[in-house]
């Protein structure tokens, strides 16, 4: 597969981080001939470790097709992070938009281009406790379906024994090994021609989500949960929890005082 569009900024970004990357990590890469040699498209990856990003972009860069990121608009007006983020072709995104599709407007533009726009479409490293893809947000669901280009999920597993999330220290020995596996493009044809209601969004993210999970399944030789991690639903489970726990001990504290005036009123009337 032919390299193209890599640039000065992506030739020297490899230079700085492939030589790392090669002494700390061993490689397991599968699934290369399913992204697309030609044309637009939208690749989708789990999201493990706070390494995986430049993991799976040396994974990418060896493709030939090399993947434009969406990045916190900030990082592009700070000196040498934000040249290399320009010169790269990383795509800002600007969260105080209120229009959800316009945040996207040049992910749009790039794939349009015949570019790949990677999405993490968990926002975050996963808090899947045994580090599972958890739900999506609806950001890569929103690009495919107004370009109706192909959607390539990659699993990704490995980065995350190097540097575990939210970890502050690598473990470097012994020598861990990236494994990675790109996948057919995702079908999403049910959805074209609906308006991307919250709910057409919601359920074209789901079938994203599952075509990665199956992709790690195949990685890692075990299934997945069936229900995929929710981290607003164990947010609203934890306030649960929290208010029955306060109201248990409400209700302790409120016996325990009732008792306490009733061992006083009975010695008083001794």
């Amino acid at each position: 597969m032919p390299r193209r569009r890599i640039g000065f900024w992506y030739r020297f970004a490899a230079v700085i981080c492939k030589p790392p990357l090669v002494v700390l990590i061993k490689r397991d890469w599968r699934g290369m001939e399913h992204i697309p040699a030609e044309g637009g498209f939208i690749t989708v990856v789990n999201h493990n470790s706070h390494v995986d990003p430049f993991a799976y972009a040396h994974y990418q860069y060896n493709t030939g097709r090399v993947p434009r990121f969406l990045a916190k608009s900030g990082l592009f007006k700070k000196g040498l992070v934000g040249a290399a983020m320009r010169g790269t072709g990383q795509i800002p995104v600007y969260r105080e938009s209120t229009d959800a599709l316009s945040a996207f407007r040049a992910a749009i533009d790039a794939v349009e281009r015949g570019e790949c726009v990677a999405f993490y479409p968990e926002g975050t490293l996963t808090r899947d406790p045994d580090g599972w893809p958890m739900t999506g947000k609806t950001g890569a669901a929103r690009v495919a379906l107004q370009t109706r280009c192909p959607v390539i999920p990659v699993a990704q597993w490995g980065a995350n024994e190097l540097l575990p999330p939210y970890a502050k220290k690598p473990n470097l020995l012994p020598r861990k090994t990236h494994r990675v596996l790109a996948g057919p493009p995702v079908d999403l044809s049910r959805f074209y021609g609906k308006e991307m209601t919250p709910d057409v969004l919601k359920d074209a993210t789901e079938v994203i989500m599952a075509a990665i999970t199956r992709q790690l399944e195949e990685i890692r030789g075990e299934k997945a949960p069936e229900t995929p991690y929710d981290p607003r639903r164990e947010r609203i489970e934890q306030r649960r929890r929290t208010q029955a726990q306060a109201k248990t001990q409400a209700q302790a504290k409120a016996q325990a005082q009732a008792q306490a005036q009733d061992k006083q009123a009975e010695g008083q009337s001794k």
